[in-house]
């Protein structure tokens, strides 16, 4: 075990990248205060198929990132738990990596590394769950012509801190789509970050987020539209219920000079479903050349559609089961696309446990 290095610029909260985080919640992840013990917790579910492999690399980061936690992880730990998708490679089922928790008393720093090979396609499931205070540098490249639906499940223990950059690489025509679900831990913050590399590309940045009394959950995601002729979509929903509830969203889509022709949208909505909570959400778009397909943003905040719960309990639907229906109904258009019907009800079954449990 060891304590993290400190010859880092330490956040105070003035900078415009932490002016929502709790830092004194993160147990000492930003600072360099908390112990590391080495714990490699991220595991493969079941058998792979062939084309597929999974073991721990040497490797160099993908991109360069600003993030001091980033740069912490980064500097001490060189292990990469790698899972490889080799080129031509299209797999029927989703591949499925599985956290099950650590310790709240030492912190694991976590590398991860996803490659899709050319024209490869896959479906990865990035689970977490259980009790943990964890780190996570996690790069994604995808080659040309590849394709990658990768769902990241943010199931933790009431009381466990994640903080994370989650960072594709995009190359000529392949194609990203991302379902980042956040619906457990105390303090959960994720940077989903995309980068073009070459024309073609696209990419989907989906997610949800459900925060109950007390919990804090920060989405800060970029989009770097630095080559022709990509395309972008980013749609996040979230949910919060009970007392000092508090989500936040960053949304930050930069469309350089050189970036002629790119498409991009960018939307976010929050539902508050009772008093004490607070909803951040700022979208914003830097555009660099006038001659792009389309750009936009839209955010909202608000409350339950009194006319929706009015609708169903004019049916005989009970207030209770009126509003469940009516939060299942909000999430499912993303749910639905991660594709993998138990996975679905799982999360929604949570989501059912959470709004339960906050009594909204």
């Amino acid at each position: 075990m060891s304590v993290l290095t400190t010859n880092y610029l330490t956040p105070t909260g003035r900078e415009e990248a932490w002016r929502f985080t709790p830092l004194k919640r993160l147990r000492g992840l930003h600072d360099g205060s908390a112990r590391v013990e080495a714990r490699n917790s991220l595991v493969i579910k079941g058998q792979l198929p062939a084309g597929v492999s999974f073991g721990r690399e040497n490797l160099d980061a993908l991109a360069a990132s600003d993030d001091v936690i980033i740069e912490r992880v980064r500097g001490e730990n060189r292990d990469v738990a790698h899972l490889s998708i080799a080129a031509d490679v299209e797999l029927s089922d989703a591949v499925f990596l599985t956290r099950n928790g650590g310790s709240l008393d030492s912190a694991e720093l976590s590398r991860v590394r996803i490659t899709l090979g050319a024209h490869a396609k896959a479906t990865v499931v990035f689970e977490n769950i259980g009790e943990t205070l964890l780190a996570e540098d996690l790069e994604i490249f995808l080659a040309p012509g590849s394709s990658l639906n990768f769902v990241s499940l943010q199931e933790f223990d009431a009381k466990s801190v994640y903080t994370a950059r989650h960072h594709a690489v995009v190359d000529k025509d392949a194609t990203f789509k991302s379902i980042n679900v956040t619906v457990g831990g105390d303090v959960v913050r994720i940077l989903p970050t995309v980068e073009f590399i070459a024309p073609g590309a696209s990419a989907e940045l989906l997610g949800v987020y459900f925060a109950t009394a007390g919990q804090f959950f920060e989405h800060r995601m970029h989009v770097d539209h630095a080559v022709p002729h990509a395309k972008s979509r980013v749609n996040y929903k979230g949910a919060l219920a009970g007392q000092d509830a508090h989500t936040v969203w960053i949304g930050d889509v930069l469309i350089r000079a050189v970036a002629e022709g790119t498409d991009t949208y960018e939307l976010n909505r929050n539902l508050l479903l009772s008093n004490g909570a607070r909803a951040d959400s700022v979208p914003n778009l830097e555009i660099e050349t006038g001659e792009i397909v389309g750009a936009g943003h839209a955010s909202t905040t608000g409350r339950f559609d009194d006319e929706q719960l009015f609708y169903l309990m004019s049916r005989g639907i009970s207030l209770e089961n009126a509003r469940r229906l009516v939060v299942r109904g909000f999430f499912s258009e993303i749910i639905n696309e991660i594709g993998n019907e138990e996975v679905q009800e799982r999360l929604m079954s949570r989501i059912d446990g959470e709004l339960e449990k906050a009594g909204a």
